[in-house]
């Protein structure tokens, strides 16, 4: 029992002394006669304070100045900021942050600002993200925290939103920061430039009777509970002198641990003290080792690292063990003392990098939904009403598409992947997930709202978005699930012709037209940007469903580079000139659609060339009725005329240049029309069941440009067309 004791203190010895031995000689420490105390705040070395005392009382950057406030009263400041605490264990010191206001005048009858700045750029401290919190108060606030915007440094802007629905006081709650009267943000690791302003848009000029000021600081959020009078009055700002508490995260230097302790004359861990690099990226900071007490940048025996007695007071052993203190630890001695301890010391370390693992795995989340404004849009979604737009997880999102496994993927697109997802909806019905390409950087604050625009889109003819996930390093969009095949797969692999009367594909033209035409006049017009076949879903009664749409409003350049939106044999000649969608690139991509539904053509053939030059090619020629379908040629004669004015509205879309194309209002328009007068079939019943109820991929193995049997002038009109798709490779 003895020996084994013995070999626990040897071993903790031998540990101790190696970690003693590569540390090296310690740096000069401050001279006792340094003031360790101003007011109530104790000042621990590495700070000190700098009138009229030694040169070496603080390590460079922690030199804090004691300053008479009035009646006796001494408190510590960095430069013009109060220090009212400093914690060498969580290397971290509370300051007192003023609070930025922004009131009604009403003697002059305008806003009045006063907003504050503090730069850190250069010293040991940087705001805590952990700790500290953007907080806005206000009935209509927007206000906005970033560093330095001088070009040199900076990176960051964020913003925060608190509201009160129609100006109305009552709403607020006590304890609630959610948005109402009240509103809170993270802000990055590492800041130390910090900025306040607010939007001039959002005032209090008309509701300054109920609230006459809006507030907005960065402070210790574990250190604040909302009130309503916050709002009603001036009270926020009035607590501590219009100053509310942030807490500073500090190092030693600008050195990781690694190369500090590269050089023993300026390294700052001594005696039995360890070493750990800043969360904020900045230095480092030192801690006693696990047993030990004290100041660890302190040589002094009484103020450095000093044993704890664990057996003293309160013994850690049970009534059948004797405590024994040791350096660093206790034992108690009851039997195979090492073994145990090494056990525990496995299962520890095994715990703590399993922490550390769940740590970062839930600060990469927290920083991409950061990053992507997810919290500006919760703000702006609690402004809106009638919302059914869901934030959904990381965890949820993956855990539905099986890690977005490929055996998930029911359709693949120049703007994004989208795999079928599972338990997402209430009513347990499967939903599509996009996985969009790409992400235009300069537009992520706007991302939000163009977000919240595509939530209300609702039309029986568009897949309704669902919600999105802000939690990846791309957006990741819901929509409903439809159940069915495409377009694409009616026109080109089914194989019975019944389904594909004349009539049938001029409502499914129609209906989409119509679609198409609704997200145009939206008040925030919406542009598909991808208006192909593949992306126009069917329901069991053949209406069609327009889909693929959302991506196209948030993706946009990657390094400068214009990256190409849209189909192959689907673009716009224009848009491929100009890289600039517009309204009228949605119309030339459905005249290529009309198309495929006339002559059941591949828009891009085997021979690389582009159906929609073969058309016009023909069509100037007076050849065009040699491209159509035979199905249309044999079973609808009696509708030939309507079959030559769709072609007519088609070959309108394809026009050179854009703005002598019609619109897709009157694209619709005319459609409707021509479909209230196509004489249907007598005896054909369609039977939804014969469209398979089926995933399908975007890309299928489809017949290669269906020739329809003809032949006459085709084939010098296709090496005409040919130069085409060489323009658009």
């Amino acid at each position: 029992m003895v020996s084994h004791r013995f070999s626990a203190i040897l071993l903790l010895s031998i540990v101790v002394a190696v970690m003693l031995a590569s540390v090296g000689a310690p740096p000069p420490q401050p001279s006792s006669k340094c003031q360790r105390k101003c007011g109530n705040v104790e000042i621990p070395y590495p700070f000190g304070l700098s009138s009229g005392l030694p040169d070496n009382c603080a390590i460079s950057g922690f030199n804090l100045t004691c300053k008479k406030i009035g009646n006796g009263v001494y408190k510590p400041f960095y430069t013009n900021v109060e220090v009212s605490n400093i914690s060498l264990q969580k290397a971290q010191a509370r300051l007192l942050n003023a609070i930025s206001s922004f009131c009604y005048n009403t003697t002059d009858t305008t806003m009045h600002y006063n907003n504050w700045s503090l730069n850190l750029t250069g010293t040991p401290y940087s705001f805590s993200d952990t700790s500290n919190k953007f907080t806005v108060i206000g009935c209509q606030a927007l206000a906005y925290i970033q560093d330095d915007d001088s070009g040199n440094t900076g990176r960051f802007m964020s913003g925060c939103v608190a509201m009160c629905r129609d100006g109305k006081v009552t709403t607020l709650t006590n304890g609630s920061c959610s948005g109402i009267g009240c509103c809170q943000t993270a802000i990055p690791k590492g800041l130390q430039y910090y900025s306040v302003s607010f939007d001039n848009n959002f005032n209090t000029s008309a509701i300054y009777t109920v609230s006459p000021c809006n507030f907005a600081v960065l402070m210790d959020s574990s250190d604040f509970t909302f009130l309503t009078t916050y709002v009603t009055s001036l009270d926020f700002n009035k607590t501590d002198d219009g100053q509310a508490p942030v807490v500073m995260d500090w190092g030693i230097g600008n050195k990781t641990c690694q190369t500090a302790r590269q050089d023993p004359d300026t390294y700052a861990c001594v005696g039995k003290s360890e070493c750990f690099d800043s969360p904020s990226g900045n230095g480092y900071f030192c801690n006693c080792f696990k047993g030990f007490q004290g100041n660890p940048y302190l040589q002094d025996p009484e103020f450095g690292c000093k044993d704890i007695d664990e057996c003293k007071g309160h013994p850690n052993c049970s009534v059948n063990a004797n405590c024994k203190n040791f350096p660093g630890g206790y034992e108690c001695i009851c039997g195979s003392v090492l073994i145990v301890l090494i056990l525990f010391l496995g299962k520890e370390r095994i715990k703590h990098k399993r922490h550390i693992a769940r740590q970062e795995h839930a600060r990469k989340i927290n920083e991409c939904f950061e990053h992507n404004g997810g919290q500006l849009l919760i703000d702006m979604m609690k402004v809106e009403s009638n919302i059914s737009f869901k934030l959904y997880t990381r965890e949820e999102v993956e855990l539905a598409t099986n890690n977005f496994d490929d055996s998930a993927i029911i359709g693949e697109g120049g703007q994004g992947t989208v795999y079928i997802g599972q338990n997402l909806d209430p009513d347990n019905n499967p939903v599509a997930i996009k996985r969009c390409k790409g992400f235009d950087e300069s537009r992520r604050m706007d991302f939000g709202k163009e977000l919240l625009i595509l939530s209300r889109v609702n039309h029986e003819n568009i897949v309704k978005l669902l919600g999105c996930s802000l939690q990846f390093d791309v957006p990741v969009l819901v929509y409903e699930y439809v159940p069915n095949r495409t377009l694409h797969y009616l026109i080109y692999s089914h194989d019975t012709k019944d389904i594909r009367t004349l009539g049938i594909r001029l409502k499914i033209a129609t209906k989409s037209a119509e679609a198409l035409a609704y997200l145009h006049s939206l008040n925030h017009p919406i542009l598909h940007g991808d208006v192909k076949s593949a992306n126009i879903l069917l329901a069991p009664d053949l209406s069609p469903k327009v889909s693929d749409f959302g991506c196209s409003m948030i993706t946009s350049t990657v390094e400068n580079i214009q990256v190409v939106k849209g189909t192959l044999g689907y673009l716009d000649p224009e848009y491929l000139l100009k890289f600039e969608l517009t309204d009228k690139s949605d119309v030339y991509s459905f005249g290529v659609l009309l198309l495929e539904l006339l002559t059941r053509k591949k828009v891009i053939s085997k021979e690389k060339e582009c159906l929609a030059l073969v058309f016009q090619e023909a069509l100037k020629k007076g050849k065009h009725h040699e491209l159509l379908d035979s199905e249309i040629i044999v079973d609808d004669q009696d509708n030939m005329d309507v079959v030559h004015q769709i072609a007519d509205v088609a070959a309108r879309c394809l026009v050179m240049p854009a703005e002598h194309r019609p619109t897709m209002r009157e694209v619709a328009e005319e459609l409707k029309l021509l479909e209230g007068v196509v004489k249907q079939r007598p005896g054909v019943l369609f039977n939804s069941d014969r469209l398979l109820m089926v995933p399908e991929r975007s890309v299928t193995n489809t017949p290669e440009f269906y020739s329809g049997g003809q032949t006459t002038d085709f084939d010098s009109l296709k090496k005409k067309a040919r130069m085409s798709i060489e323009f658009v490779r």
